[in-house]
């Protein structure tokens, strides 16, 4: 019996790894035949490919996620993945339109995954009049792209170190201080954790509790211990991180 497919396309490499292994967890049978970065990738190589199934980010580079889908939608099955976005996901749960939160995992993946196994080798739902309507959403004119903070500066001994926001896992308040905390190191900086939290870029740093910003695509796994309480596991990171309740809401799946 043929395995079905699928293709991957997000412009974050971490967040394309991170959904082909939570992908192997929930439906081990499912091929992941490609990966693509932008839209326009994802079109090409679902031309090349054929995919059953193509998981896309909404907001790439060059071409959306939408825009690829109205190119797609009658070739092959369509899942959105996406960071919390409110409007767009009542229009999702308003139509024919499947979707997955960032960070991807949980009951909401076996769900969707449940539900593309029956639908593997029907034909496509028509969901043009929806792709339609939430494209229109997503051009609406934007504010020009503010520039957020790309370098933190730490003093360590005598010397000034120079830590790309790229390279953080997370950042958590501790007395004074702010704890810097990457995959080799640890670092204090006086700059502190609500002045990290206004300047740093909301899409790539999420406040988990009120002492803790995380950087998403270092999110290995969300889990509950014994007393119900949100725990982020940080990859290449021995520590668990306590989501408090104020922010659950960022993990909704569970």
């Amino acid at each position: 019996m043929t395995r079905p497919t699928a293709l991957i396309a997000d412009d974050e490499e971490g967040m394309r790894q991170q959904l082909r292994s939570r992908l192997q967890e929930a439906w081990p049978a499912l091929e992941i035949v490609a990966e693509a970065a932008n839209g326009i990738e994802a079109v090409a190589l679902a031309g090349q490919h054929q995919p059953d199934i193509v998981f896309l980010d909404i907001r790439m580079p060059g071409m959306s996620g939408i825009e690829a889908a109205r190119m797609l939608f009658n070739r092959c099955h369509l899942v959105f993945v996406t960071a919390y976005d409110q409007y767009a996901i009542e229009a999702f749960e308003q139509g024919a339109l499947d979707y997955l939160l960032k960070p991807v995992g949980g009951e909401r993946l076996k769900t969707t995954c449940a539900r593309l196994q029956a639908l593997v080798g029907q034909q496509p739902t028509n969901i043009e009049r929806q792709l339609s309507q939430l494209l229109s959403q997503h051009s609406k004119p934007v504010a020009a792209k503010r520039e957020y903070l790309r370098w933190i500066q730490a003093v360590v001994g005598a010397n000034l170190r120079m830590i790309s926001t790229r390279e953080v896992l997370f950042f958590q308040a501790d007395e004074k201080y702010t704890r810097v905390q990457t995959e080799q190191s640890e670092v204090l900086i006086r700059k502190t954790l609500k002045e990290l939290a206004d300047e740093l870029d909301p899409d790539e740093f999420w406040r988990i509790h009120r002492s803790t910003l995380v950087r998403v695509d270092a999110i290995e796994e969300v889990t509950r211990d014994l007393r119900g309480r949100q725990m982020v596991r940080i990859r290449n990171h021995p520590e668990l991180l306590e989501v408090s309740r104020g922010h659950t809401h960022l993990f909704q799946q569970m």
